[in-house]
């Protein structure tokens, strides 16, 4: 029987990051509030539990993917959370796109009970996450990100340590605030091709081998022209994090023009009704705006 380990959030995120882990060979117990979720989780091989605190029930590490830092930090001290089993020397790492500023005072309430934490954001698709292409991005202390290491490595295909709590998530909002811009800048140049006559498989097939070329152009494209927005990401967690953007542009004193941008388009999708489509149907607004027809429904 492999090392036992606890999940709490088992989403589009951490239903491929849990199955890493068991196939890799740990027991993994899961927590989550959604039960499609959890029986998928079972069908895995995953060991269903009622509370976040018997998902760290006898574990020594312990990984969250959760929509919002406010449910995070409900999930760890509020009532079955996660402080009422981790013991002494117990490795929280939260995966989940959190405000650094939470994921800091989060820290530091946790070494109060001996309990360690890393902000380990992860960077990618969910897609991606069940191809183990993903990245993650920790922030902590350097002797907890190394014993991190082999969860990390059944879950990932690198791991970096950012510097102490909180660098990890500001390092995925800065991942994230290129990615928008990237993908915001596709979506008007499809728009325009599509406004100006062009043959839309085409004009991506050049701009793929062209020098603007990227990998969520490789991977979003194809979604935008064909209206494909079943969700790899949501339009309502990309809306959450381009407002935790602004807060570091605000906190830092950092010029946040493009992003700006991006969250008045993510504000009007989520209002179009898309909140619960891919990230990208964001497009669609942009067509709209072209006296384009919409193709979401």
């Amino acid at each position: 029987m492999g090392e036992r380990v606890g999940i709490a959030g088992i989403g589009l995120m951490g239903s491929a990051l849990s199955a890493h882990l068991i196939e890799a060979g740990f027991e993994v117990q899961g927590f989550d509030v959604d039960g499609k979720r959890v029986d998928e989780f079972a069908e895995r091989g995953g060991i269903p539990v009622s509370s976040p605190a018997e998902a760290a029930k006898g574990a020594k590490w312990m990984v969250t993917s959760l929509p919002t830092s406010d449910i995070v930090r409900e999930v760890v001290f509020g009532d079955g959370g996660i402080v009422e089993s981790a013991g002494e020397g117990f490795i929280l790492c939260d995966a989940s796109t959190s405000r650094p500023e939470d994921s800091e005072r989060l820290g530091a309430e946790l070494a109060e009970r001996g309990i360690h934490f890393l902000d380990s954001a992860v960077s990618g698709t969910s897609t991606m996450a069940w191809e183990k292409d993903l990245i993650i991005i920790a922030g902590g202390d350097k002797a907890d990100f190394d014993a991190c290491k082999p969860y990390f490595s059944a879950m990932s295909r690198g791991a970096y340590h950012m510097g102490p709590i909180g660098s990890g998530s500001v390092c995925k909002l800065i991942i994230n605030l290129i990615l928008a811009a990237n993908r915001l800048a596709l979506g008007e140049g499809l728009v325009l091709g599509t406004k100006a006559g062009m043959d839309m498989e085409t004009l991506l097939t050049v701009l793929k081998d062209g020098a603007c070329s990227s990998k969520t152009m490789i991977d979003k494209g194809p979604k935008m022209l064909d209206a494909d927005y079943s969700p790899q990401g949501l339009v309502r967690i990309s809306l959450k994090d381009s407002r935790l953007m602004l807060e570091q542009g605000q906190r830092f004193g950092s010029p946040m023009m493009v992003t700006s941008v991006w969250s008045q388009v993510a504000q009007a999708a989520y209002n179009k009704g898309l909140a619960e489509k891919d990230s990208v149907a964001f497009y669609e607004v942009l067509r709209e705006m072209a006296g384009l027809d919409n193709r979401a429904v």
